[in-house]
Formats: C-alpha cells, sequence, structure tokens
C-alpha cells in the first residue's frame, strides 16, 4: 500500500468560504429574530454597521446610524408586551466582502393595551459588509407595496 492509498476516502472536504459566509449571514439574520422577540437592544446592535441606513416604514425617508436603527426597534418595543418576528424566503447572494439578501418579514405579537396582532406582512432586503471578519447589515428596508390608484399601503398580502 502506498501512502496515497491510506489517505483515500479519509479527507474531508472543507466548505467553500461561500457557504461560510453564507451560514455567518443566515446566523445574523437568526439573531435579529432572537433580539426582537426578545426585546433586545444589545443583540440587535450586534448586527448592525455603526454607519447603518434604514428604510424602514415609517418616516423619515431614511433612519442614519445605528442609534436611530435601535431607536426605531425601542420605538417597536414600546407598543409590544410581547413580540415575534419572522423571516419567510429568505435568498442570499454572497459575495467576498459584500453581500445582500431579500425575503418577508412579519412583526406580531400582543399589544401591551391587550389585543393580540398577527401583524402584517412586509417585504425586506438587507445588505451585508464584511467588517473586520464579521458580516454586519450596513442597509435594510423594509416596505409595504401600495395600490396605485388609491395611493394607500396594502397590508394584507401574504408569501
Amino acid at each position: 500500500m502506498t501512502s496515497n492509498d491510506s489517505e483515500v476516502g479519509t479527507a474531508v472536504a472543507m466548505p467553500a468560504q461561500r457557504e461560510v459566509d453564507e451560514a455567518e449571514i443566515a446566523q445574523q439574520v437568526d439573531k435579529i429574530v432572537a433580539g426582537i422577540r426578545a426585546k433586545d437592544l444589545e443583540t440587535l446592535k450586534q448586527v448592525y454597521a455603526t454607519d447603518v441606513v434604514s428604510f424602514d416604514v415609517e418616516p423619515p425617508l431614511q433612519h442614519v446610524g445605528i442609534a436611530a436603527k435601535l431607536e426605531n426597534w425601542a420605538k417597536v418595543f414600546m407598543f409590544f408586551q410581547d413580540v415575534t418576528y419572522e423571516v419567510r424566503d429568505l435568498t442570499l447572494t454572497v459575495g467576498d466582502d459584500v453581500a445582500f439578501g431579500h425575503g418577508f418579514g412579519r412583526l406580531s405579537g400582543t399589544l401591551k393595551n391587550g389585543p393580540a396582532t398577527s401583524g402584517m406582512w412586509v417585504r425586506v432586503t438587507f445588505g451585508f459588509r464584511k467588517l473586520d471578519g464579521n458580516w454586519l447589515i450596513t442597509h435594510d428596508q423594509a416596505s409595504v407595496p401600495f395600490d396605485i390608484s388609491t395611493g394607500k399601503g396594502v397590508a394584507d398580502l401574504e408569501p
């Protein structure tokens, strides 16, 4: 038996870097879900770049910086006793140091004044950059489709 014969079948395939990066980005999205459900701003702070730009569903047109993004989440948490967040149909496209993902998100739960709400589905887009070895959100957007004839948002659509 040659030295090569002893190595056959014992090699373990290492995942490609792209697969590793995709898994790390998916973990960041999972961290967003967990942070929202726990109403934990410190967990959420770990997934956003300090200069994140957010196009959220509420005014103004853009929120710039980590403080503004966390302030948005703090406002959400003020309305909910218990909050649930889910992401569906997340699709990721990953490059060496930038990536983006899109899917659907829904915020629901029990409001502080008592009633439960099933929330509404919104379209979500995440832009990521690999900064100091970590995938962080540098841009996110949540949007609601609108009826062009009335100019009003359509909030009853489902993925």
